[in-house]
C-alpha cells in the first residue's frame, strides 16, 4: 500500500513570502506604497543611498517580501544634480570665480505586468491539494488532508502533556527507545478516545456526564476518563487469624459502569 501523502499549496511559488494567501492586487498595493516611500528616501536631502547596488538591494527586499518580482518591472534611474561653490574665499563679485560640483542621485520607476497579474488574479480563491494517490475521490483527499490538524495536535501533546523534552539521555538507543514508550502511549491514548467515541455513537448517546458537576461532555478525552478512574482503589488486609485475605474495593459509580461497557472492558476485576 503507497504511503499517503496530501500536500496543499497556494498558488504563489516565491518560497520567502511571509504572507502567500493575500490576493496579487492587495501584495501589489502594499509593494507600491514602500516603493512610493523608497523612492522619497532616494530623493531627500540626506539619503544614504549613494550607490546603485545599495538601492537594488532595497528593490529586491521589498518585492521579495511582498512576492511580486514576476508583477513588477523596477527601473534604477540616476539623476545628475549639479551645484556651483565659490573656488575662493571671501565676498562674491563680478570677478568670483565658481567651481561646478556635480553630484549623482538615483530614483526610481516602476510598471505594472498586466497579463501576469490577470494570471495569478485568476486564481484567487483557490486551494489546490496535491497527492500521491490518483485512486482518491477530491472528496477524500479533503478529508484526509482536514485530518492533518487532528495529527499535529497529537503530536503536540508530546510537548505539552507528556512533557518529553528536555531529554537528559545521550546515548541515542536510550533516546529512540524513551521517544517509543511515549510514541506507544500517544497510540494508546488516541485508540482508547477512538474506541470510546465510536461506542458512543453506536449506542446512539451525544453526551456523558464526565465534566465536573455532571456536564455533558460531547467527545471525552483520555485524561477525562483516567482522572474519573483515579479515585477508585483496591486494599488488600490480612489477619493471623485468617487464612483469607480480605479484599476491599471502592464501589464503582454508574458512570463508572457504563464508561468499562462502552470500552468493552469487564467490571469481574473491580468487583471480586
Amino acid at each position: 500500500m503507497p504511503r499517503r501523502k496530501v500536500f496543499a499549496c497556494c498558488g504563489i511559488t516565491a518560497s520567502a513570502n511571509k504572507r502567500p494567501m493575500q490576493r496579487p492586487a492587495t501584495r501589489l498595493e502594499r509593494a507600491m506604497n514602500d516603493l512610493t516611500t523608497l523612492r522619497d528616501r532616494l530623493t531627500g536631502p540626506r539619503t544614504r543611498f549613494r550607490v546603485r547596488e545599495k538601492v537594488a538591494a532595497a528593490v529586491d527586499a521589498i518585492l521579495g517580501e511582498h512576492a511580486v518580482r514576476e508583477l513588477l518591472r523596477v527601473e534604477i534611474e540616476e539623476l545628475e544634480e549639479a551645484s556651483y561653490r565659490q573656488a575662493t574665499r571671501g565676498r562674491p563679485s563680478p570677478q568670483t570665480k565658481y567651481v561646478r560640483e556635480v553630484q549623482t542621485r538615483f530614483t526610481i520607476r516602476w510598471e505594472m505586468d498586466g497579463v501576469r497579474l490577470a494570471r495569478e488574479s485568476a486564481g484567487d480563491g483557490v486551494f489546490p491539494l496535491l497527492t500521491n494517490l490518483p485512486q482518491w475521490t477530491a472528496r477524500e483527499v479533503l478529508d484526509a488532508y482536514k485530518r492533518q490538524p487532528i495529527i499535529e495536535k497529537r503530536f503536540s501533546q508530546l510537548k505539552t502533556d507528556f512533557r518529553v523534552a528536555p531529554v537528559y539521555l545521550k546515548n541515542v538507543e536510550r533516546i529512540v527507545g524513551l521517544l517509543a514508550v511515549y510514541f506507544f502511549a500517544l497510540m494508546v491514548q488516541s485508540l482508547l478516545e477512538r474506541e470510546l467515541r465510536r461506542a458512543m455513537d453506536s449506542a446512539k448517546l451525544p453526551s456523558i456526564p464526565l465534566y465536573p458537576e455532571g456536564r455533558p461532555c460531547t467527545r471525552p478525552t483520555t485524561r477525562r476518563v483516567l482522572d474519573y478512574f483515579a479515585p477508585l482503589s483496591r486494599h488488600t488486609l490480612t489477619s493471623p487469624t485468617s487464612r483469607k485475605p480480605e479484599s476491599i474495593t471502592t464501589a464503582l459509580t454508574p458512570l463508572h459502569r457504563q464508561l468499562l461497557q462502552l470500552l468493552g472492558i469487564p467490571t469481574t476485576a473491580y468487583d471480586q
